[in-house]
């Protein structure tokens, strides 16, 4: 009973000085890269006579959540090594295992505390920061990007399975494009040719405006050709599938995002692959903070000559290199032939045997 009530003081004891660290140190940091961001962009805050509402609501605001997840990882590992390093040089750990509890209990609260900030994260990259980024990329756009209307040449697309589509050139302002042309191919065999002068979006219907077209069918030897003035169509393609931008994904919440996933893989639209690995990354990098915090806590639990600053430097390295791997394997599964689910989930998986290794070589 007296057992269970000391590992219960000690089990909040590392809870409260996990999290405790982890976010005021996270804090800290947030008001340190505001102030280089005002910095940065005082000028063009300036220049655009962004309102002080909107930069503190729509951008500052939308900001934080954004920041906190992207480097949560990171400072949930440097929170773990300053106080467990700190406990170690004051003998805490020592006096904890010596009293008979062991060190995979010890790992406990660690475990706890890691377990409610990769769930933060989760939720954040998930749900919390699709929402946030609304704004903040509205304000980016009206006070802070100058504003580019896309306008791009020889553009090639599939648009359903055996259906592309080209344009030589699109406007994106007065969403027209100039020589179209549509194909349809049944087992690499073209069955149908749709080609215009030039195409425009009609945003109320819905539809393509095409002007100046010429339709070929194709029945084995046998073309059946068929040309006008106008013609209103229906494709499965908008402009701002032209314009897609993988950046968009920040403001589409997991759903949303396996949805767009699925509707590109029924389009058969090979950029699905950059899709899938966000997706995953959004999956993987919470579980990064259960992998880091272990070794973490198995690298800073020894009293060493060089206290805090070697446990650190050690740790960061690993650290490093894990983020490198991470970086490596996304490049892998983007531009080469790496399954996406795969690629994001090996660093994990290899750290994660780092992580035992370390944990059965760490003092008992």
């Amino acid at each position: 009973m007296i057992e269970h009530r000391y590992m219960k003081i000690i089990d909040k004891y590392i809870i409260k000085k996990f999290l405790g660290t982890f976010f005021f140190s996270i804090i800290l940091l947030i008001f340190i890269v505001i102030i280089f961001d005002i910095s940065e962009h005082i000028d063009d805050f300036l220049k655009h006579d962004a309102p002080l509402k909107a930069i503190i609501f729509s951008y500052y605001l939308n900001f934080i959540p954004h920041f906190v997840n992207l480097f949560s990882y990171l400072f949930v590992f440097i929170a773990v090594i300053f106080f467990t390093s700190r406990m170690a040089s004051d003998s805490e750990i020592i006096a904890i295992l010596s009293s008979g509890i062991s060190f995979r209990r010890m790992l406990f609260p660690y475990m706890i505390s890691a377990v409610i900030l990769g769930l933060m994260s989760f939720f954040l990259g998930n749900f919390l920061i699709p929402y946030t980024n609304r704004a903040k990329l509205a304000f980016e756009r009206q006070y802070i990007k100058d504003q580019r209307f896309f306008s791009e040449m020889n553009i090639h697309k599939q648009v359903s399975p055996g259906m592309y589509i080209y344009f030589e050139n699109f406007n994106m302002k007065n969403k027209t494009g100039w020589k179209f042309s549509l194909e349809k191919f049944d087992d690499l065999e073209l069955k149908y040719k749709l080609i215009a002068d030039h195409a425009d979006w009609d945003s109320i219907h819905s539809k393509w405006v095409l002007t100046n077209y010429f339709i070929h069918k194709f029945s084995g030897n046998k073309e059946n050709l068929r040309k006008g003035a106008k013609l209103d169509t229906v494709i499965p393609l908008k402009p701002s599938d032209l314009n897609e931008d993988i950046e968009e994904v920040s403001i589409m919440n997991y759903f949303v995002l396996e949805d767009h996933i699925q509707k590109k893989e029924m389009r058969g639209d090979p950029d699905v692959i950059k899709y899938k690995v966000k997706k995953y990354e959004r999956i993987a990098s919470p579980f990064a903070t259960l992998v880091l915090t272990l070794i973490a806590v198995s690298v800073s639990c020894r009293k060493v000559r060089g206290g805090i600053g070697f446990s650190l430097g050690f740790g960061l390295a690993l650290t490093f290199l894990y983020i490198l791997f991470m970086q490596i394997f996304t490049v892998f599964a983007t531009f080469g032939n790496f399954p996406p689910l795969l690629a994001v989930w090996t660093p994990n998986l290899l750290f994660t045997g780092v992580a035992l290794i370390l944990v059965r070589t760490a003092p008992k």
